[in-house]
């Protein structure tokens, strides 16, 4: 284990611990808010603090009346260069808040701004307990058993520690076949639909607007899968590719619902089950809060495979980071 990481996450977690917390704010844009959004579920369903998931310019301009000294702010930049994130962060500092931020790139703006920074590694030999989701983790779990202590709260940071990475590759190998299936089938779409709910709605989301729509110029869009049946679903047909992401929780019956239908109409879905995961390792008890992780790396591999055969890397932008916007 990387230990200037234990390091940081032990300051961040004991400053939480300090103080007398009325809220909990999660900041961030694209990739990054969809990485913290489940941490704001698991919250949600774990204790009674509010917290909220924002984009970070609109938690500027909304200004919540809320923001004040009994807050803590998590915000995420993955190079720690994204100017509304490092603005909304040094935002809430002017409020009093705690903030916590996390980026890949060590004093960078976003590091400079925050109280309490936690880097994560990135990059193919990156372990699963050291990147982006593994600390975030590590964090939220650690915040949970330093306030509430319980064990379903130390096996889930176990969990991270021990089996995070192992259970990654193991579902990577498992749908190694289908992703590669994917690319071949998928790769002359011009558009692609993610569906979701609950905890996995924020990987349906970062897969349309990043994956899709940025990195493969696909047109795309989320659907909650219980607001498809209050529109979306009207323009199923079958040409009309889905991907759908099925959870194990307690939103699964949304899922169950908007599949039976998509495939009555729809000859192209695609079934992302976390009930066909290999989750050994992985604490019963929380396996809900970690199977969207393992779903994002599947999804991943079908994205990278997507790409290969679209003779399109997904490393290719045509304005991002090329001019002023």
């Amino acid at each position: 284990m990387n230990q200037e990481h234990a390091q940081q996450l032990k300051a961040a977690i004991e400053a939480v611990k300090s103080r007398e917390i009325g809220n909990i704010y999660f900041v961030a844009c694209g990739g990054s808010m969809a990485t913290l959004t489940p941490a704001q579920y698991i919250l949600d369903r774990e204790i009674d603090i509010p917290s909220t998931v924002y984009s970070s310019n609109e938690f500027i301009l909304r200004s919540p009346k809320a923001l004040n000294d009994k807050s803590v702010v998590i915000s995420c930049s993955h190079s720690g260069n994204t100017p509304e994130t490092v603005k909304a962060t040094e935002f809430a500092r002017t409020k009093g808040a705690l903030t916590i931020s996390l980026s890949h790139l060590v004093d960078s703006p976003l590091w400079n701004a925050a109280e309490y920074r936690l880097h994560y590694d990135w990059g193919t030999e990156a372990r699963a307990e050291e990147n982006n989701y593994g600390i975030l983790y590590r964090l939220i779990f650690g915040i949970l058993n330093t306030l509430y202590p319980n064990e379903k709260y130390a096996q889930a940071v176990a969990s991270v520690e021990t089996s995070l990475h192992d259970v990654f590759e193991r579902n990577k190998a498992n749908t190694l076949e289908a992703a590669k299936a994917f690319g071949s089938e998928y790769k002359r779409e011009s558009i692609i639909y993610t569906m979701a709910s609950g905890i996995n709605y924020s990987l349906a989301y970062s897969f349309a607007i990043c994956l899709l729509q940025e990195m493969q110029w696909i047109h795309s869009s989320a659907i909650h899968a219980g607001e498809y049946f209050h529109g979306p679903f009207e323009v199923t047909d079958y040409d009309v590719p889905f991907i759908i992401i099925k959870g194990i929780g307690e939103t699964r019956l949304m899922d169950d619902r908007a599949h039976d239908f998509c495939k009555k109409f729809s000859d192209k879905i695609v079934l992302v089950d976390a009930e066909t995961f290999d989750m050994e390792g992985i604490s019963a008890e929380v396996r809900n809060y970690f199977a969207n992780l393992v779903a994002g790396v599947v999804l991943r591999q079908y994205a990278q495979y997507l790409s290969e055969f679209r003779g399109h890397p997904l490393s290719v932008r045509r304005y991002m980071w090329k001019m002023d916007y």
